[in-house]
């Protein structure tokens, strides 16, 4: 009788230690991410044990586009290219001046306030932009018609180096800069973008080069006076996806990170 109730504690034990492994492990799972916070793993890639403690993201794995994807998916992305911790376009193929496989590349995950960090190399003649606030909505056929852009460029090479607002650093075709301090040709550049609650900040190499409020009488005399006076769209959202532009040119990222704000 007492090897039967010996036997009988020692199942009920062991069943319900299992049971209680099992529920522990479904604690552990994380939470599904809403739409706009969608799970990185990129997450720590590159990133410095103080960065993540500072609630850093890296945008970039270095070998591939994870967490990436072409505005509207019109089209499968194979020309944006990673290798040897470069994000790249490789703009070899061309059909009726389109990169084929190209398109501007945005974020899966969208933003509302945030500090974007980054660095870009454009190529001899290139043009490119760092976009943020972007809407991947069908009634918007291009990223720019919601996002405002942080212009990409080579100043000497490309024609839109002769125009003041759309030179390197600038806010593009909104806001030119007091200071170029863009390196040459070939030479990465480290570009920030901080985003709070309207008041936009952007940085080119150290130097603070953009500075304005997003929404107010200023922001819309200037809006008023660009090529975006006539896109109700444009920069009216709270938050956004990022967006690397596809301009036709060779262009390079690298150490893209992000942090909420």
């Amino acid at each position: 009788m007492r090897v039967l109730l010996f036997l009988y504690l020692f199942t009920a034990t062991l069943l319900s230690c299992r049971q209680g492994q099992k529920e522990g492990s479904a604690k552990k799972e994380a939470p599904p991410t809403s739409d706009n916070q969608v799970a990185s793993p990129t997450s720590n890639f590159g990133l410095t044990e103080q960065e993540i403690a500072e609630g850093w993201t890296s945008l970039f794995d270095g070998k591939s586009t994870a967490g990436w994807h072409v505005y509207q998916r019109k089209s499968d992305g194979s020309a944006w290219k990673a290798d040897s911790g470069y994000l790249y376009l490789d703009p070899a193929k061309k059909v009726d001046g389109k990169v084929v496989g190209g398109g501007d590349l945005i974020s899966d995950s969208t933003y509302e306030d945030f500090h974007l960090i980054l660095e870009w190399r454009i190529s001899p003649k290139g043009n490119s932009g760092i976009i943020f606030g972007i809407q991947d909505d069908p009634k918007y056929e291009y990223c720019w018609l919601t996002g405002p852009e942080m212009q990409i460029l080579d100043n000497d090479g490309h024609p839109d180096g002769k125009i003041s607002k759309h030179r390197a650093g600038n806010l593009y075709d909104l806001v030119s800069i007091g200071v170029e301090p863009v390196k040459p040709v070939g030479e990465w550049n480290k570009a920030e973008i901080r985003f709070v609650n309207g008041n936009l900040e952007c940085w080119l190499n150290g130097y603070a080069v953009v500075e304005v409020f997003i929404g107010d009488a200023s922001w819309k005399l200037r809006v008023k006076e660009s090529k975006f006076k006539d896109m109700p769209g444009f920069a009216a959202f709270k938050s956004g996806h990022i967006g690397l532009q596809d301009h036709g040119d060779p262009v390079w990222f690298r150490n893209i990170k992000i942090r909420r704000l």
